[in-house]
């Protein structure tokens, strides 16, 4: 899969999914959901010419473990994965799904400790959380030559601009006043 672009629409709640589909973006990202609906939902997504991208760690009922990604991609067959876990992006990576690793960047030390996961892993994407730092977005960027994806907290076009001008190539948002941005 390519590397998402743009804005990203992040489901966290079952009634905003109808909505994510209409909009004019390539993907979706499902932030949470039950083990239960996660096929339908993809199903249902790809005949609206949506890719999905899936939080592994979200989906209540799947364990972070090899079978957990092998029972996902045989029932569901996910584009993608986002997951805050490093053996989870190694997994996606195996299994050739495009791998998100998702960092939260609360101080200086969470940042150099995901630096050094991100230099192992080599995710194919990393989004930094929260998306409403453009200096560390740069800063990631330059460090990583991986392409980012700012998430959290972003409210408004401008923060939204100031992600990508930062060097984000997407921004996902479950905040639905951005998803026609």
């Amino acid at each position: 899969m390519d590397i998402p672009s743009g804005i990203l629409p992040a489901i966290r709640k079952m009634k905003d999914f109808d909505k994510a589909l209409e909009t004019s973006h390539d993907s979706i990202v499902i932030l949470e959901s039950r083990l239960v609906q996660i096929k339908s939902l993809v199903e249902y997504a790809r005949k609206a010419n949506k890719k999905v991208l899936i939080h592994f760690d979200l989906i209540q009922g799947l364990k972070s473990d090899e079978f957990g990604m092998e029972f996902l991609i045989r029932e569901v067959n996910p584009d993608g994965i986002l997951s805050t876990r490093g053996n989870v992006i190694n997994l996606a990576k195996k299994k050739k799904l495009l791998a998100i690793q998702r960092i939260f960047l609360l101080d200086s030390l969470a940042l150099d400790h995901n630096l050094k996961l991100i230099e192992k892993i080599k995710p194919d994407c990393i989004e930094v959380l929260p998306g409403l730092m453009p200096t560390i977005i740069e800063q990631i960027g330059q460090q990583t030559t991986i392409p980012i994806i700012a998430g959290g907290l972003i409210k408004s076009e401008e923060e939204v601009e100031a992600a990508i001008q930062a060097g984000a190539v997407a921004v996902s948002t479950s905040n639905k006043n951005l998803w026609s941005f």
